[in-house]
């Protein structure tokens, strides 16, 4: 890699319109000087400028020296705030000073080596801004010592400016993910964490700093996310004589990262995104980066049935045929069988553990449905909770040592368990050959083209025998295992894809995706819900990614009546599909479905490679997301009612994203049912016919809504009438 400068006290990283710069010291790491807008060609001359003009005093009552934050802040730096670096020995924290031997440059990445001879540890930290101006920061620790040594947290963190004086954090629960919560800037050194095995419901998902409150299409904000599928931490350092510090790094218990001598630790990708355009401009770093990965998927993302909501553990050979064979008349593509056809498998307290078919219940084996699917043109799917196992299982039986659980609670005297399940040790050996081999076979018998890979339940006292067969925190090794047998199974099934699913949204994150290829947004098919757990998903994922499925009504995670026209729009907003026993369906409802499934396969193109858009807009009973192809000649939008309208003349929907220059075709697309509101005059683009309009227009003055009811959806489809430039 090479210097950007002829000046090698400084880095300078620049893509899509974002900058890092650094300054290198001769003492110490690189400090950041600057992550957000893109400055243009700076030479040594503007580079010593930027440090002075951003240089700090030193205040009454701190240290004597104006510190600025390094890519580690630590203690010995002077850093009153978090630390970025616990490691201890024998009980005693160390404080390295570390040297820099090396630092490789390029113009979008720098990699830097540093030791600390005394203590013997080496530091290897990697800073990269990514394809769309996403930047990523990892770090590795050795230990070059002679004795071992515990790492409590190795964290990636980057500076924000004192400016950004709003906070928006994420919580949630089962059926309600991905909540956000805006508050001023704290104060002090915060952190939010999640303790489950897995990232959870009520995940710290992304961090968001923001001048304002933020918006979705304005305004500065920065956001962190970490790639990783278990226990993290979110942080936020906003000291009085600091600049403000985002960042995030795995959880770890105490004991679970112990370093022997020539052992390396490293840290879980961090993902910053800087945009001046508001919360939908941090998402599009997010896809764009995630779309330009090599194993991004970008064949048509096929309409799915999933069984669950349609039989759930009533499996019947004859009726999931009858079903295969509606689905295909109805359009769908791929379709999944849930839970309930492996060995005892007749409710949630058996069976996990032994992926062998019940041929009590399927006496000719999957191998005639999979076969039937096939010969109907579609994927077959199937679903496995490869990391659970019951103790009403030939696998638990025979190997009750496989359990990841501290051996007090198994069995549980404490209800630590979970619908009767517990967690298999992936990090053995002998139980990962287990599962991949009886999941291998599977995938070849009968041609399996997607797994839907589940996991129900957080890892409570996760403890896994070490090498020296002490019983240690195993979480760590645990994820690594998960990672490692999902990437093996795909290197032995070319094409086979795999979705991630945590009881709906629980594992969502970018580690996950590194080796799957879509997410179950959550457990809910409540489109009221859905209409904000997915848009807050998609603030890192693509839609593509996000697995959105039309269910019956009233809905069974919440019991609420919702028009189908409701759904369908809803779910067009992602990875569609139905979790719906569609022999239930009314003729009606038939032709509806087929006609949603005919407008979705016409819209998933545009939908799955588009900019995500949304509006501002001042009425909190509406959701409007749009999508806009990359030349910007067409777009589609859904314009959405999650309650009564504020007032009886409703705003007008500015359709963001749209060339101004273009001139443009505005239709309705309502063939799997129209939106209902309340009055007898009509806003006149509401009409049969398709009106034409500059962009200009649509994105400068929008569109009149209607005064629609709560819980009502338009579908909105613009084409570009005069070619682009």
């Amino acid at each position: 890699m090479n210097s950007l400068v002829e000046d090698s006290s400084w880095s300078v990283l620049r893509r899509d319109g974002v900058a890092v710069v650094l300054a290198h010291p001769e003492r110490g790491l690189p400090l950041v000087l600057h992550w957000g807008a893109d400055l243009g060609e700076l030479t040594s001359a503007d580079l010593w400028g930027l440090d002075s003009a951003t240089s700090r005093q030193t205040a009454p009552g701190t240290l004597d020296s104006a510190w600025r934050p390094s890519l580690l802040p630590q203690e010995s730096d002077g850093w009153a705030g978090r630390p970025g670096l616990l490691v201890v020995a024998d009980g005693v924290p160390l404080f390295p000073r570390w040297i820099v031997d090396e630092a490789e440059r390029a113009t979008a990445e720098l990699a830097v080596t540093a030791r600390d001879a005394k203590l013997g540890l080496t530091l290897r930290s990697h800073l990269e801004i990514g394809t769309g101006g996403l930047v990523l920061l990892w770090h590795e620790l050795t230990n070059d010592g002679p004795n071992p040594v515990d790492v409590h947290w190795l964290e990636a963190t980057l500076p924000v400016p004192r400016s950004a004086d709003h906070l928006t954090q994420f919580t949630g629960r089962w059926s309600r993910e991905k909540a956000p919560v805006t508050t001023a800037m704290p104060g002090g050194s915060t952190a939010r964490q999640t303790r489950r095995g897995r990232s959870g419901h009520d995940a710290p998902w992304v961090t968001v700093a923001s001048l304002g409150t933020p918006r979705n299409r304005a305004g500065e904000t920065w956001a962190t996310h970490l790639g990783w599928s278990a226990d993290v931490t979110h942080r936020v350092d906003h000291l009085t004589e600091h600049p403000t510090l985002l960042g995030a790094g795995e959880l770890v218990r105490p004991g679970e990262i112990r370093l022997a001598t020539g052992e390396t630790y490293r840290t879980p990708v961090a993902y910053f995104a800087w945009s001046p355009a508001g919360l939908d401009g941090v998402a599009d770093r997010f896809h764009t980066w995630m779309r330009a990965r090599p194993q991004h998927v970008t064949s048509p993302r096929p309409l799915v049935l999933n069984t669950w909501e349609a039989v759930y553990f009533d499996h019947s050979p004859t009726k999931l045929e009858r079903l295969a064979r509606r689905a295909a008349a109805v359009g769908v593509e791929r379709f999944v069988l849930d839970d309930g056809w492996f060995h005892a498998r007749r409710d949630d307290t058996a069976g996990l553990g032994d992926w062998v078919v019940d041929h009590d219940v399927w006496p000719d084996g999957l191998d005639p449905l999979a076969g039937l699917v096939h010969e109907l043109g579609m994927q077959f799917g199937l679903w496995f909770e490869p990391e659970m196992v019951n103790l009403d299982s030939d696998l638990a039986r025979a190997h009750p040592d496989w359990i990841l659980s501290n051996p007090a609670a198994v069995p549980s005297p404490d209800g630590l368990s979970f619908r009767t399940q517990y967690v298999l040790d992936l990090a053995n050996p002998d139980a990962w050959e287990h599962l991949r081999s009886q999941i291998s076979a599977l995938v070849t018998q009968l041609g399996i083209d997607f797994i839907k890979w589940d996991h129900n339940r957080d890892l409570v006292e996760p403890v896994h025998p070490g090498p020296d067969g002490v019983l240690r925190p195993g979480t760590h090794v645990q994820t690594y295992a998960a990672y490692a047998l999902i990437a093996r199974l795909k290197a032995d099934h070319p094409g086979l894809e795999i979705e991630s699913c945590s009881s709906g949204g629980g594992r969502t994150d970018l580690g996950i995706l590194q080796f799957t290829d879509r997410v179950w947004a959550s457990d809910s098919n409540d489109p009221l819900e859905r209409q904000d757990i997915q848009r807050w998903t998609s603030l890192v994922l693509p839609p593509e990614l996000i697995g959105a499925h039309v269910g019956p009504s009233p809905t069974h995670s919440s019991g609420r009546a919702t028009d189908l026209s409701y759904r369908v729009a809803t779910a067009l907003q992602g990875h569609a599909g139905f979790e719906w026993d569609l022999l239930s369906c009314t003729d009606d409802e038939l032709v509806a479905v087929a006609a949603y499934a005919a407008l979705y396969k016409e819209l998933r193109s545009l939908v799955h490679t588009g900019t995500v858009v949304h509006a501002d807009t001042v009425d909190p009973a509406l959701r409007v997301t749009g999508f806009v192809s990359p030349d910007r000649t067409a777009g589609v939008w859904t314009v959405a009612t999650v309650a009564s309208p504020l007032e009886v003349l409703t705003e007008r929907v500015r359709l963001d994203g749209l060339d101004p220059a273009l001139r443009y075709s505005v239709q309705v697309r309502d063939e799997a049912g129209s939106a209902r509101w309340n009055g007898w005059v009509t806003p006149g683009w509401l009409g049969k016919d398709p009106i034409d309009l500059p962009g200009s227009v649509l994105t400068g003055v929008g569109l009149q809504l209607p005064t629609l009811w709560p819980m009502q959806a338009l579908i909105v489809q613009v084409t570009a009438t005069t070619p682009a430039e």
